[in-house]
């Protein structure tokens, strides 16, 4: 579980793999920061910043919203024109918000793809990447088409057809060719969770923009694998007796549904969630809710968590409840869908996929069956069909063609159970073991660390 800085009002909650895309454990990652990053100069105001700011706006379709300064270097909050169909580009177009981070046009420039909407404050920590550290870098920071601010207008930002992988890879792809007529240096991409994913598609359709590709915690779900790396994850993270204890709370979730469905309504009511457009019911609601309970534990969790457990018979139903509020149950709502979850399910809907979990220990219980699928958590507008087209054929483009790709993962992470295999083209993966969705950095045994930080120095030509 997450909290995402959006720029939209009423920002909720939300599950699974909408994440601020900010890389934990910045510090052990990045090692000892470059001099420069460590006390950089003065380098934001006069006639560099000046100079910077005429050639962006020089460039077709970019306008600058905003300067500020991040650690003395100029921060540019930009907003690029984009076709809303790059198949159709006289269709209209829609503006993508994105920042620079400028410190020098010859150092690296670290490309950062959330995956979702931009920080709504220009201060967040994301604006200082760990890539960004190491490499002291410049940095650039774009937010995905129809998340947060960057969705068209009137009747074509109802139109969720154009919501695709390869939209978004195209978009980045104009927008890197753009800017790397000022930073000249190496580009390295990255983001994390669903920003990883995305980072990995842009290198897939565009592999000439990047000088190498960081993905974090980036799922690779195809049809061919058919979950069954999520149902083996969940049959063998942490121990027997965790796995028992998180089971049984989850199966105690629904034998007391009668008291517990109560709470969950009136936790709605004060929190202004509504279901009548999404889920149909609050039972319903519920049902969902509990059955990605016991996802949301060990995406946030560790095994450390597992002595928090309580025992599930003697637990009273206010310490059932707050317990597994508190431990990965999620309230998805259509004031959800408003924010950035609803683009989200929308692709995992149709183009990135779901983990379709089986629950034999809640046999008997469950008045739902198939609830637990992106589109019940959709208005009916933003429903889609799923087309397993995209992720297999990238899933083979990265195995077999990919350059320059690293991906690091979490051991005890379920979106980290089904992984992209980098190819034998100076590609890597590394696993983080006993790491959570948002820890895998700092866990990863020393060597490797050095060794993915060797690598990426080598790629982005850092000595």
């Amino acid at each position: 579980m997450s909290h995402v800085n959006r720029r939209s009002k009423g920002a909720k909650r939300i599950p699974g793999l909408v994440c601020a895309g900010v890389l934990a454990g910045a510090a052990v990652f990045s090692g000892s920061a470059p001099a420069a990053a460590q006390a950089p100069r003065t380098a934001g105001t006069g006639t560099q910043a000046e100079d910077i700011r005429d050639r962006l706006e020089s460039i077709p379709g970019m306008k600058v919203v905003e300067v500020t300064e991040q650690q003395g270097r100029p921060l540019y909050e930009l907003t690029y024109a984009q076709p809303v169909d790059h198949k159709n580009p006289g269709a209209g177009t829609f503006a993508q918000h994105l920042t620079l981070w400028h410190k020098a046009a010859d150092k690296p420039t670290v490309f950062f793809t959330p995956g979702y909407s931009l920080p709504a404050k220009l201060s967040d920590p994301s604006y200082d990447h760990p890539l960004t550290q190491i490499l002291d870098a410049n940095q650039v920071s774009v937010e995905h088409r129809y998340f947060g601010d960057s969705r068209p207008s009137g009747a074509a930002g109802e139109d969720w057809s154009k919501l695709t992988v390869q939209q978004e890879a195209a978009d980045e792809h104009r927008l890197t060719k753009a800017l790397r007529t000022i930073e000249r240096g190496k580009w390295i991409g990255t983001g994390s969770s669903k920003g990883g994913m995305t980072a990995t598609y842009h290198e897939r359709y565009y592999p000439d923009d990047l000088d190498g590709v960081v993905a974090v915690v980036a799922p690779d779900d195809t049809p061919a694998q058919g979950d069954r790396g999520y149902r083996r994850f969940f049959e063998t993270v942490g121990t027997k007796e965790c796995r028992a204890a998180v089971n049984a709370v989850q199966r105690e979730m629904l034998v007391r549904r009668a008291a517990l469905l109560p709470k969950f309504e009136a936790q709605a009511r004060a929190e202004g969630a509504t279901f009548e457009e999404t889920f149909g019911s609050s039972d319903r609601a519920y049902e969902y809710a509990v059955l990605d309970q016991v996802w949301g534990f060990w995406q946030g969790g560790t095994a450390d968590d597992c002595a928090t457990v309580p025992d599930a018979k003697r637990a009273s139903d206010d310490e059932l409840y707050s317990w597994s509020m508190e431990h990965g149950m999620v309230m998805e709502s259509d004031e959800g869908a408003a924010t950035d979850a609803g683009p989200y399910f929308r692709q995992a809907a149709t183009q990135l996929g779901w983990a379709d979990l089986r629950f034999e220990h809640l046999e008997g219980l469950l008045r739902y069956p198939g609830v637990r699928q992106p589109n019940s958590v959709l208005p009916a507008a933003m429903r889609g069909t799923y087309d397993g087209r995209t992720a297999t054929d990238v899933d083979r483009w990265v195995r077999t063609k990919g350059e320059r790709m690293m991906f690091i993962y979490a051991g005890n992470d379920p979106w980290s159970a089904e992984r992209f295999t980098p190819s034998a083209h100076d590609s890597y993966r590394y696993v983080a073991p006993g790491a959570n969705h948002w820890s895998p950095i700092e866990k990863l045994p020393p060597e490797q660390l050095a060794e993915a930080i060797g690598t990426l120095k080598r790629w982005a030509d850092v000595k």
